[in-house]
Formats: structure tokens, sequence, C-alpha cells
């Protein structure tokens, strides 16, 4: 027979463990299943410090099954197809899961394969990336390592986990390369395939003179299209104020990448998708616009705040409660306010331009 649960969540990332361990606190007998695939959970902010040469990759790990609640029951498996008509998921494995109430939280995939050459040189040839446990600890050999030369950043359109992130380890990079007497030496470029440095002017303001004090060049509306390792080449597909498009070849002695992302293929394929492909919710109360035993988190939602583990924070308690005012019978409280988070790391730990600021 197949198996059943009260509360099943899609997920086992900080969206999904939160959720269980939070619903657990609350409710010490309902039954509660997390279906995810890794053994290991990375705590992915952290990710830009390793690439920085700050922190290690061990110090962001940790073993999945020590963060889910013993009494929790631990799916092991990728979830495949969803038949929510029926109160249904069916796992990679061919087995069907049945529920009363679903929470999705499968979080982003990284698209890799939508920039050319980019899977095929990753992690050697000086191309580095801080979005994977496999390639970030390459980025401070990367960074550590040059001496002269060019180093470019890239940023692919929105949406992408954490819209600061791409900056952040080029601020990082730059901090370095002044403390080395490098900066002089060193060509920083940033690409952005958006218009301007940060989509909220009042941070914007600042970041640009961040930018100017470290002497960056920025290049906007500029997309990462191509990548030849060998040869240190990126080629850029440039749009202008018309809609044009033109390609550019860029030279590069490093160059991190921040690879596309969107919802996870089997979240577009699948009836709770949206035309754009994510979770499509009810932004203040988090419940599935057509299947009210539907709830969704964190990055793959529908909601319009930048996908932060920040976000996440505020969205847990709201969902649980709702959660558990359903299966009251009480009326959904539209609580969550669209608030994310995204802390901006400029400098190791200096004085810049006057102002004290540290991560």
């Amino acid at each position: 027979m197949a198996q059943h649960h009260t509360i099943l969540i899609v997920g086992g990332g900080a969206a999904g463990v939160s959720v269980a361990n939070n619903m657990r606190r609350q409710n010490a007998n309902i039954d509660i299943s997390i279906i995810e695939p890794s053994d290991k959970h990375y705590y992915q902010p952290g990710f830009t410090i390793i690439g920085g040469g700050a922190y290690t990759l061990k110090e962001t790990t940790r073993n999945e099954a020590d963060l889910i609640h013993p009494s929790v029951t631990w799916i092991k498996d990728y979830a495949e197809t969803f038949q929510p008509d029926e109160n249904t998921i069916t796992l990679r494995s061919g087995e069907t899961i049945s529920y009363d109430y679903l929470v999705v939280c499968p979080g982003l995939q990284l698209d890799w394969n939508k920039v050319a050459g980019l899977k095929e040189t990753l992690g050697k040839n000086n191309v580095c990336s801080n979005y994977s446990p496999d390639t970030v600890e390459y980025t401070w050999e990367c960074i550590k390592n040059i001496e002269s030369g060019t180093a470019l950043f890239t940023q692919p359109p929105m949406p992408i986990k954490c819209a600061g992130a791409p900056q952040k380890i080029m601020y990082l990079a730059a901090d370095r390369f002044r403390k080395k007497g490098l900066l002089e030496k060193i060509n920083v470029e940033f690409f952005n395939a958006g218009p301007v440095i940060f989509g909220i002017p009042f941070f914007a303001k600042a970041l640009n003179k961040i930018v100017a004090g470290y002497g960056i060049k920025t290049n906007f509306n500029q997309n990462l299209v191509a990548i030849d390792g060998p040869a240190k080449t990126a080629t850029f597909e440039i749009t202008d104020t018309e809609g044009n498009k033109q390609q550019v070849v860029k030279a590069f002695d490093m160059i991190h990448v921040t690879p596309p992302q969107s919802a996870p293929d089997f979240i577009k394929n699948s009836p709770l998708a949206n035309a754009a492909g994510w979770v499509d919710v009810h932004e203040n109360t988090l419940q599935h616009t057509k299947f009210p035993n539907i709830f969704s988190l964190g990055d793959a939602t529908s909601t319009p705040n930048a996908k932060t583990a920040a976000a996440v924070r505020k969205q847990v308690p709201i969902l649980v409660d709702n959660i558990f005012h359903l299966i009251e019978g009480k009326a959904l409280q539209e609580k969550y306010d669209g608030y994310g988070s995204c802390p901006l790391t400029i400098a190791k730990y200096r004085d810049f331009s006057g102002v004290f600021l540290r991560w």
C-alpha cells in the first residue's frame, strides 16, 4: 500500500526542514514527512564567504539526518510528478505518496547548460562559481592566485538566489587585491544582464560608491551566453535600449560565473505552476491559488519577494499557522508582506571611505 502522510513536504532545504521542525514544536503528534534525496545540507549563504577565503565548505555542511526531527519521516527520493486532484505525488522510484496537506519548497534550479561551454570548463581554467558545493572552494583558489590581468564577475537575468551574491564575491576579491597591492594590476569588471547595479535605488546609490572606490568597471545589459575555458574568453550578449542584440567577446584571466536560475523542471511541468513556472500561491497566505490543501514557500514560489533565506525565515511561521488554521476550519491569515533581506559584504574587514564596515 502506498505511503500516506498528513503533512508531506517536498524539499529538505532551509524551508522544508524549518517547516517540519516548527510544525513539530506546535504539534507533537501530527504525522509529517519530508521528501529529500540529499544526504548533505549546505548553508548556502556561507558560500560567498568560502569563495572569499574566510570560511570552509566543511563549516557550511551538515548531515541532513541531523537536521530533521527524528519523529519526521524522511523519504530519501526525488519528487517527480504531482497529482493534486488525487492528493498524491509520484517519486522517481515509481512509488506514489498520498497526503492531506502538501508543502512545496524544492528551491531553485541552476541552469548551467544555458551558458554554452560552462559545464565543460567549470572548476578549471580559472572559471569558478560560488553556486555549487563542488566548485565554491575553487573560487578562493582563483582569487588568491591571480596577480595580474582581468577578473570578470557575472550576473544573469533575475530571478536568482540572493540578488547581491554575484557582487559580494566581487567586492571580497577586490578587497583582497587591494590589501595585497594588486588592485592596480588587476582589471575587475562586472557584467550584469540587468540595467543597474541593484534594483533598489537607495542601495544602488551606495553600491555605486563602493564600485567606484574599488575602481571596478561596470557593464550593464550584458548577459553571459558562452565561455571558452582553454582560450579564456567569455561571450556576452548586449541588449541596447531598443531591444537590439549583439555579441562581444571578452578575454579574462579569471571569471566568477553566476549561473542562470529557474524553478525546477518538475515544478515547471506540473499542475502547480503558473505561466512563468513558479508554484502559484497567494502572495500573503502562501496557499496555492487552485488547490487549497497545498502551500509553498522559498525560492520556487510565485511570491514577488527577493529569493533569500531571510524571506523563508518570515514565511515559515505564517505558512505553518495557516495550515493549522485550515485543519481547524479557521480563516487563513494574510500575513506575509514580501519581506526579504540581502546583506552585502563589501570587504572582509576594513575602513572603506571613512565608514567602518565588516561582514
